[in-house]
């Protein structure tokens, strides 16, 4: 299945990521969150009220969650 994605993301008022998609099951939202920042933070597009999201392509979301399966 291919084309974008929008993974959307809630912060806390501390910055913590508290809510986030498409979240493999064996990361905490945050690990998840730190992932993606780490391999596509330059897509992560800011909102106002605590909220953002990733626009990625689904073969890249898949990759991610395949490589590095384990926790970060």
């Amino acid at each position: 299945m291919e084309g974008q994605v929008m993974i959307h993301v809630r912060f806390a008022a501390d910055g913590s990521v508290t809510e986030i998609g498409e979240r493999p099951p064996e990361l905490t939202a945050q690990e998840w969150f730190n992932r993606l920042s780490r391999r596509a933070g330059n897509r992560l597009e800011a909102l106002s009220g605590g909220r953002g999201f990733f626009r990625l392509e689904r073969s890249e979301v898949d990759s991610f969650k395949v490589n590095g399966a384990s926790k970060e």
